[in-house]
């Protein structure tokens, strides 16, 4: 697997534990059904993992993820009213788990981040059972769009997907998700998309503060400036775009998502 461009920064585990089923997985919504097995690809801090649990139980649900540390927060939060949720490392180019063994493989914001997103989906498709599904959700960076032109938050972009790339990684996943999904070889894809979008005085204030806080602190902060692609002063000013956008009144930004549903032969 490339390296994870963000870490594990508060600031990037602030975002991951924003995520539901209803505002990151709301495609998948009627293929979670009771009774289903499903496995989380790429879980992080699984909270996603546990409102999956919910909509499956009784169900068994593992949530994988290749960091350690992140799998031992996850077992730790599990809530007391959760029985059928699990986590343990795991790498999605060789999943431990038989051939056929979930009726749902999911992965949100996961292939975005690997160097080789079919063979992934390949793996994927190996271990879900025939008649199921694998579904994936990523973003798009080159369709993100603010209200206003900053040349801050462009800067941030720029940098954002050199560092990715570089680490392996394609920023534009989502939109690329149908072909990759093919090569894997499925035949049966439904694809669509789906954006984030925030507008709200609260919603802002979160955004910005949170991609200024990742600007800064994060390891996306850390490879920009080993890599000499920019120096901390530059970073600093990029954060103070996203604080400012946040604070403005007439600010909106949204995110891009490409889906897939694959349905496995």
């Amino acid at each position: 697997m490339s390296r994870y461009t963000h870490g594990h920064h508060e600031s990037v585990l602030r975002s991951h534990l924003w995520r539901t089923v209803d505002n990151s997985a709301a495609y998948l919504t009627d293929h979670l059904e009771p009774g289903a097995d499903l496995l989380d690809v790429g879980c992080g801090p699984g909270n996603l993992t546990v409102d999956l649990a919910r909509r499956v139980a009784p169900g068994a649900v593992i949530g994988i993820d290749n960091a350690a540390a992140i799998i031992e927060r996850a077992e730790a939060a599990i809530p007391d009213d959760v029985e059928n949720v699990s986590f343990r490392d795991g790498d999605v180019y060789g999943l431990p788990f038989d051939d056929d063994s979930f009726d749902v493989v999911h992965a949100h914001q996961v292939l975005q981040h690997v160097d080789d997103p079919v063979a992934a989906l390949a793996e994927m498709r190996r271990v879900g059972r025939s008649g199921g599904i694998v579904a994936a959700r990523d973003a798009v960076f080159s369709t993100m769009a603010w209200d206003r032109v900053d040349d801050r938050l462009e800067r941030w972009r720029s940098l954002y997907r050199t560092v990715a790339v570089g680490n392996g990684g394609e920023p534009d996943a989502g939109r690329t998700l149908l072909r990759w999904a093919h090569l894997a070889g499925f035949v049966d894809v439904e694809a669509g998309a789906s954006v984030w979008c925030f507008a709200t005085p609260s919603e802002r204030r979160w955004w910005g503060s949170l991609w200024a806080d990742r600007t800064m602190g994060s390891s996306f902060a850390d490879q920009a400036v080993d890599r000499g692609l920019a120096s901390r002063a530059e970073l600093e000013d990029i954060a103070a775009g996203w604080i400012d956008w946040g604070n403005d009144d007439d600010g909106w930004f949204a995110v891009t998502h490409g889906e897939i549903i694959a349905t496995v032969p």
